[in-house]
């Protein structure tokens, strides 16, 4: 066989685009490492930045799904009452997708043991204390990257759920595409021919299928990107972490052999980021992608306990950095402190809420249940729902926002923000009992609960809303429970003064204004401001003055006057 220099010159053009290729390809990742490392430094101690679909919120919880079987969980109606999705977003410094579902997790799933929760302050305080270590870690968990839309326990189900096929269809394309590149070297001419054949079969063969398993195969390159990033931490020498390295090594040693198999994906699909581009060119030339994705299945499939294990331990590390960052952005913030059960009972001083830019914060020793009153917009909602996120984040981060928090390991359900439920057809008041329902029913199991009702019963009559109320609030007048409970109706706040603290919120009314401090103040509100507000958003003076003269007479005889027919406003 003669090389002529017209096949030296074919196989030089080959060697520099290929050169070319790798040159930018490494500058590249070297380019992206720079960035991501001066990124999580910039980030760092902040809150994070972007916008979340209500899908891609979702997407998340499915990991939680899979871990909450036979454990309580924050349910919907809680987590959706207090705002729990923005509060996950606020301390949401993940860099991985492990790392993210397991942070959701943690808020949704409450710990009940405290050595958990020590273990996850040391982690937390470990990486907030220790840039270094933290960035070395963060650099190799960036490997895993994050899909918004979709949870890694959604590819891990999705693998499990492929159909498996036969690859010899795809050896005998890479085959004929091989033989089109050694035809080079004996027939030139042909090679060509040949080489355009194969690359347009398997070009428009690997654009059709790849259709069909695309999703699959983004699936597979997430479990590629994490057996990276395992081989990556189980390498590092971070005495602080062994634990988790090792529990890593040993679930991902079972596993590397998939990897193996799959050097391309790995790289096309980001492993190795900055030889996506080359690899994607081989993979539709040698269909490698193919060969590789339906050999590994059978393997991946029969190891779903090491993936669960490394999805896990990845999470801890990840979400403790998340903890660590989130701790550096509060002004103020405290380690709980638990409380033997099955008593309940809440001592915070200085606590606030974390979704405040300034918050005002607000002391209480509760021993027993507390019912608080005040004017519309006074901040009773606000501080109920402060009570109920500490009490939550107590107990998946060990962290709240206060200078001191006590209180037993509480089930925190709450009542506050519903609303009619169209689709059911059912009425706010239906709505209502059904919620307030459930937390009785929980209550029967004894376990210690944590309780908020906003508004109880505020979707029917006054004279059923306060004798159904009052009773339905002093039910929860036991020993394992700690009920927190805000009204408009300040007669509860007499028929109930032997089973509940009186606590209110209050207001300073000026000519032109009110003005709100948000200060929890004990004792029962006696000040209103509705038809105050009235007359400040400018309602006719008439209904203002008429309004203010109903309210005193029905103070003084305790009966309404009938009104005579209406008077034309001025």
């Amino acid at each position: 066989m003669t090389v002529t220099p017209e096949d030296l010159g074919v196989l030089a053009a080959i060697g520099i685009l290929i050169l070319a290729f790798v040159v930018i390809a490494l500058r590249e990742r070297s380019r992206q490492k720079s960035f991501f490392r001066n990124k999580i430094r910039r980030d760092w101690g902040k809150p994070p930045e972007g916008e979340w679909t209500a899908e891609e919120l979702d997407s998340i919880s499915h990991y939680t799904r899979r871990r909450s079987e036979g454990r309580f969980q924050i349910d919907d109606i809680t987590w959706n009452d207090l705002d729990m999705d923005e509060v996950f977003l606020q301390m949401n410094h993940t860099v991985s997708s492990c790392g993210e579902d397991y942070l959701y997790s943690m808020l949704r799933l409450p710990e009940f043991n405290p050595e958990v929760l020590d273990e996850r302050n040391r982690l937390a305080e470990f990486f907030r204390t220790r840039e270094k270590e933290r960035e070395q870690v963060q650099m190799m968990l960036r490997i895993i990257d994050k899909r918004k839309g979709y949870s890694v326990s959604d590819y891990i189900d999705a693998l499990s759920s492929v159909p498996h096929k036969s690859i010899v269809k795809y050896v005998l394309m890479a085959v004929a595409s091989l033989v089109s590149i050694i035809m080079f070297f004996i027939s030139p001419l042909a090679a060509v021919f040949l080489l355009i054949l194969t690359m347009a079969v398997n070009g428009i063969t690997h654009y059709r299928e790849s259709q069909e398993i695309e999703k699959y195969l983004s699936c597979l390159s997430c479990v590629l990107r994490i057996l990276k990033a395992s081989e990556e931490i189980s390498k590092c020498r971070i005495p602080e972490i062994g634990g988790y390295a090792e529990r890593i090594r040993s679930s991902a040693s079972g596993l590397q052999k998939i990897r193996r198999k799959c050097v391309t994906l790995v790289s096309a699909k980001g492993v190795d980021l900055g030889f996506a581009a080359i690899m994607s060119y081989l993979n539709n030339f040698f269909m490698l992608d193919f060969i590789q994705f339906y050999s590994v299945l059978k393997d991946l499939q029969g190891r779903q306990r090491d993936i669960d294990s490394l999805l896990e331990n990845i999470g801890i590390l990840d979400s403790a950095m998340a903890v660590a960052s989130f701790r550096e952005y509060l002004p103020i913030w405290c380690r709980p402190e638990f409380t033997p059960g099955p008593a309940v009972s809440l001592k915070a001083d200085n606590l606030y809420h974390p979704l405040i830019s300034s918050p005002v914060a607000n002391s209480i020793a509760a021993e027993g249940g507390v019912l608080l009153t005040g004017s519309n917009a006074s901040g009773k909602s606000t501080f109920l729902k402060t009570v109920a996120i500490n009490a939550i984040l107590a107990q998946s981060i060990d962290t709240c926002m206060a200078t001191e928090y006590s209180c037993a390991m509480v089930k925190t359900m709450t009542s506050m923000a519903l609303r009619d439920d169209v689709q059911s057809g059912e009425s706010y008041y239906i709505v209502e009992i059904k919620s307030l329902k459930r937390i009785l029913s929980e209550i029967r199991k004894g376990e210690p609960i944590l309780c908020i009702i906003d508004e109880v019963l505020r979707g029917t009559n006054t004279i059923e809303r306060i004798a159904a109320s009052s009773r339905i609030l002093a039910s929860l007048h036991e020993t394992n429970v700690l009920p927190f409970a805000a009204t408009h109706d300040i007669e509860l706040t007499y028929i109930l003064e032997d089973v509940y603290h009186n606590y209110h919120f209050e207001e300073e009314i000026t000519d032109r204004d009110i003005n709100f401090n948000y200060l929890l103040k004990k004792g029962r509100a006696v000040s209103r401001n509705a038809i105050t507000l009235l007359e400040f958003i400018g309602y006719d003076k008439k209904i203002v003055s008429e309004a203010r003269a109903a309210a005193a007479d029905f103070e003084a005889a305790g009966v309404w006057k009938r009104l005579g027919p209406p008077v034309p406003l001025s």
